[in-house]
């Protein structure tokens, strides 16, 4: 099972870009983030073309939007909201092999990392308690013991997820009360790092590079914000990894490279 994130950055505005890595990568399942698209615009004839029968679209105008595309059928899908705001963040598909992939864009949260003087700060951190509860009242109920968690979190956690530790210590994406708050997340589910088990620590790995170097692959101050976490049931499991950085490359392309790991279940 060859599962993609990559946060797409507006999924009309590259869906030509989409369109060759799924042709060049052929995914069985491509969970996107940051769709920009209200549901009724979403390019379905173009994943339908390529053989992604299987669609959960969860979008909205101009922000936000998550969706899963897949050429396995699904077996149920789910969508959850978080912090009172239907804010297109999340949606999960579960599949005839009886994993579910959880796709989520946590919210980014802003500049200034104090939730007294920044409103987007405080929701992203409200936004990763909710995330925490909710996983361990559905471990309780009996659900997601088989599951992939992909998606955006806007977290790099550890000090070789980012360019300069030191230097982004007090930058929003790295400081210690957003990783403390995302390790208390991934504990809630004993997730594992399906990434790392192919590329483990210290090696330096980065999933995103800002819009503002001319040249990204020279400076390479970039940041492992997109991540593919599974459950313990999984452990195992990965036979491939890696970041798909060619798409950093291509004309207009969005911030993120997708995260592709190949799973043998």
């Amino acid at each position: 099972m060859k599962v993609v994130s990559w946060n797409i950055n507006s999924v009309r505005l590259r869906i030509d870009q989409v369109t060759q890595f799924l042709r060049d990568q052929q995914p069985d399942v491509l969970c996107l983030q940051e769709l920009k698209c209200p549901d009724e615009h979403f390019p379905h004839e173009a994943f339908e073309a390529l053989g992604y029968k299987h669609r959960h679209v969860h979008g909205m105008k101009s922000y936000n939007g998550v969706a899963i595309l897949s050429k396995l059928p699904f077996t149920s899908t789910e969508i959850k909201h978080f912090c009172a705001k239907e804010d297109r963040r999340h949606c999960m598909a579960a599949f005839e092999n009886g994993v579910e992939v959880h796709n989520f864009y946590i919210p980014a949260g802003g500049d200034e990392p104090d939730p007294a003087i920044n409103e987007k700060f405080a929701h992203k951190l409200s936004f990763l308690q909710e995330m925490t509860q909710w996983w361990t009242e559905r471990l309780r109920g009996g659900a997601g013991k088989k599951a992939v968690l992909v998606g955006d979190f806007n977290i790099a956690p550890s000090e070789n997820d980012v360019w300069s530790h030191k230097q982004l210590l007090k930058v929003v994406s790295h400081t210690p009360v957003e990783v403390e708050a995302l390790e208390r997340f991934r504990k809630s589910g004993d997730f594992i790092d399906a990434v790392r088990e192919i590329y483990p620590e210290p090696e330096k790995l980065y999933s995103w590079w800002s819009y503002r170097s001319k040249d990204w692959r020279q400076s390479n101050k970039g940041r492992r914000l997109d991540h593919i976490w599974m459950t313990p049931e999984m452990a195992g499991s990965v036979t491939k990894a890696s970041v798909y950085d060619t798409a950093r490359d291509w004309v207009k392309p969005s911030d993120h490279a997708p995260v592709i790991v190949e799973f043998k279940i």
